[in-house]
């Protein structure tokens, strides 16, 4: 496959890796053979690189029924993969900002984005409640991952923990309306 990679280099996949991902992006429900064959590399090798990528939950198996014998064993993307490849949100999110703007205003675009962000900390108010602060903290990172933050937990110092954010996924729509 001589395509540039569309898989995020920061996710840390190996090249054999990403060439896997992209076949079952355009070849769901493929064999282990199917894969070997276009990843160019042997079975063995695309095994363990399936399997790494269904523990991480990349991926996953799914069954084939043929004819005679057991089920074939196929590989799929899994849900929530689909963040490893391009998206055109932050566009999408930019252009419909800048129509609320030219249409209603900055005020209209202003009371959204501010809208928005009670909303979201209302649904996480909750998820948040319980806990001491490393658990609370903890728990804030994994809600920002969601997110698309790449949240972690830093060092902690006395009475405080640090928590880092390594992507912001609405920085467009950041600068454009701080």
């Amino acid at each position: 496959m001589s395509a540039p990679a569309p898989v995020r280099e920061a996710r840390g996949f190996s090249s054999a890796k990403r060439e896997i991902l992209l076949y079952l992006k355009r070849t769901p429900d493929a064999s282990l053979a199917e894969i070997a064959r276009a990843s160019d590399i042997s079975k063995a090798a695309a095994l363990g690189h399936l399997q790494e990528l269904e523990t991480e939950r990349w991926i996953e198996r799914s069954y084939r029924r043929g004819s005679v014998g057991r089920p074939a064993v196929c590989f799929r993307l899994a849900e929530g993969s689909d963040g490893l490849f391009p998206q055109g949100y932050g566009e999408m999110s930019r252009c419909a900002l800048a129509f609320i703007e030219r249409r209603l205003g900055r005020p209209a675009v202003v009371e959204l984005l501010q809208e928005r962000a009670r909303e979201v900390a209302d649904l996480n108010r909750a998820r948040l409640a319980s806990g001491d602060l490393r658990a609370r903290v903890s728990k804030l990172a994994r809600i920002r991952t969601e997110g698309g933050y790449m949240a972690e937990l830093g060092a902690r110092r006395r009475d405080a923990i640090e928590m880092r954010e390594h992507n912001c996924p609405i920085l467009t729509v950041a600068q454009e309306y701080p």
